[in-house]
């Protein structure tokens, strides 16, 4: 059963497995298609997997093939409707384990996010990267700010608690709840 498609991946679930591969791109050289789905195949089973090293709750890869990911279904409600203040600082504490593993999740929005068991999942890390700089980590927490400005009641609540718990788990979050002033200034977001 289709549960999800993107510009990149059909997802479905299967027997609790859920099933993410990666789509041709007719408008590539069949040769470098290949080689980009593959590299970001492999890219997401492993940083997914680092994630969970560094405490963060992802879904489990079961298997991986050339184009596919086979994973755990992760059984909860998407984020994006049931948010408080007080999942939004789960999020921050959540987000801030993964900042300090180096890694940049790179699509951070309540639709990404899963709360399971009273805690935060972290799913789809088909856009993530391994990044330490301050500039990474405030377009990364940015794009969360921005998607609870866009689509939640009362984001600046939401904001608050998001870095109250970042701070309890990133020693570096000052400096990047900082950078995300300048990136909101700037007006762009990466």
């Amino acid at each position: 059963m289709e549960i999800g498609r993107g510009a990149e991946a059909v997802i479905t679930l299967e027997n609790g497995t859920v099933r993410k591969w990666r789509l041709p791109k007719s408008y590539r050289l069949a040769e470098l298609d290949e080689r980009i789905r593959q590299e970001r195949t492999v890219r997401e089973a492993r940083i997914t997997s680092d994630a969970r090293r560094h405490g963060v709750q992802t879904p489990v890869i079961r298997d991986i093939s050339r184009f596919e990911l086979m994973m755990e279904y992760v059984q909860g409600e998407k984020l994006k409707d049931v948010i408080t203040p007080e999942t939004s600082k789960k999020v921050g504490e959540t987000v801030g384990k993964l900042h300090k593993g180096g890694i940049i999740h790179g699509d951070l929005t309540t639709s990404n996010m899963i709360l399971r068991d009273d805690k935060i999942c972290l799913i789809d890390f088909g856009l993530s990267f391994y990044e330490k700089s301050v500039e990474a980590q405030g377009v990364d927490v940015h794009v969360y700010f921005q998607t609870l400005e866009s689509t939640h009641d009362q984001p600046e609540l939401l904001e608050e608690a998001f870095k109250i718990g970042y701070a309890s788990t990133y020693s570096q979050a000052a400096a990047v709840l900082e950078r995300v002033k300048e990136i909101k200034a700037r007006g762009r977001y990466l």
